[in-house]
């Protein structure tokens, strides 16, 4: 059994991204992004990419990668969550890396590693891993088709784009057209990618990658969830330690106390669960039941803690200036990325052989 606790190293990383979150990703500059049309933060993931060489963590070091381990991109994971960081680190650094990884695209995957390249795999954010998804027509080495819902194709330099012919081509973002969406949540943008006869060059078997590619993203966007959840719960308990009520600050009534110390029970668990997944994606050990173990719980305690935050932040959580919003439309967007909760334990009532009656 590994020790699930985190180490001088996984700390330290922590404290690097946070440091760092804390000086370019304040709530006001994240409100004002979204606003507009260029909602990604180019120069956040300048510095994480290039600056501290996050984008290559699974990226073996001969490929120009940290050769690091699933539970360090969890805990940077953590980080992104609890800043709600407009950067498509999910997306790229794990889901289109591990699609890459399994595959064996060394040229690809130092490009990915630096950061310069960002990678988008073309298939709908609510996909769960091994579930079904829409291919483009391959012919004659042209893709044809649209698939929609892919987040963080705005954005992305090369398209990973499953066929009907059972292979997964990587397209240069040039040659398709990516229209935006209108997203839920505008700090992961959706998008719907056209192909018109753009060329396509085989990486692999898509079957293979994009379970492989689904699986890492759903395991880890619980290590996200629980950074999120950790973030409006603190917040919450400062807010109601300075807001007062009939003379005396509103964290004091115990009906709110109950509340708070019952979230703070399910963010506990949250981590444990994360964890747990982070570490069976490094080791190899029963990923399958940790990865949706980990998705069946975390979803809904991402979203329970953002509308708890909104709730108890009262009239001021439900302004615009005020940073609840990001995290309730992040919390509600993510709890259908990669399955919802209810796909993740029906899956795992078929993995542990305990079928509804």
């Amino acid at each position: 059994m590994s020790d699930l606790l985190y180490s001088e190293e996984e700390e330290a990383l922590r404290a690097a991204v946070r440091d760092l979150l804390t000086d370019h990703c304040d709530a006001p500059g994240v409100i004002a992004r979204a606003e507009s049309d260029t909602p990604h933060h180019r120069a956040l993931w300048k510095a994480l990419a290039d600056g501290m060489g996050l984008a290559g963590l699974l990226v073996p070091e001969e490929l120009d990668g940290q050769g690091a381990t699933h539970r360090e991109a969890a805990v940077v994971l953590e980080e992104l969550g609890r800043a709600v960081a407009p950067v498509p680190y999910l997306t790229s650094a794990i889901v289109a890396t591990e699609a890459l990884l399994a595959c064996g695209t060394d040229d690809l995957l130092r490009d990915l590693a630096t950061g310069r390249t960002i990678g988008a795999l073309a298939v709908a954010l609510d996909v769960a891993p091994g579930a079904a998804y829409r291919t483009v027509r391959h012919d004659d080495g042209a893709l044809h088709g649209e698939l929609t819902g892919i987040a963080d194709a705005v954005v992305a330099d090369v398209l990973l784009v499953p066929a009907d012919d059972g292979g997964l081509y990587a397209v240069d973002a040039s040659a398709a057209t990516v229209t935006p969406q209108t997203s839920l949540d505008l700090t992961r943008p959706l998008a719907t990618v056209s192909l018109d006869g753009a060329p396509g060059r085989l990486l692999g078997d898509a079957e293979l990658a994009v379970h492989r590619a689904l699986r890492a993203g759903a395991g880890l966007l619980a290590s996200e969830q629980c950074g999120l959840a950790e973030w409006t719960l603190t917040e919450t308990v400062r807010y109601l330690k300075e807001r007062k009520q009939f003379n005396r600050p509103v964290g004091g009534f115990q009906a709110l106390k109950h509340r708070l110390a019952q979230l703070w029970l399910e963010i506990v668990n949250t981590r444990a669960a994360a964890r747990n997944a982070a570490d069976a994606l490094t080791t190899g050990e029963d990923v399958d039941v940790a990865v949706t173990v980990a998705q069946a719980y975390a979803a809904p305690v991402a979203v329970h803690a953002a509308e708890e935050a909104l709730q108890l932040h009262g009239g001021l959580g439900m302004t615009w200036e005020h940073p609840a919003h990001l995290y309730l439309k992040r919390a509600k967007a993510d709890s259908i990325a990669y399955g919802t909760a209810g796909a993740h334990r029906e899956a795992l009532a078929g993995l542990v052989d305990l079928q509804a009656p």
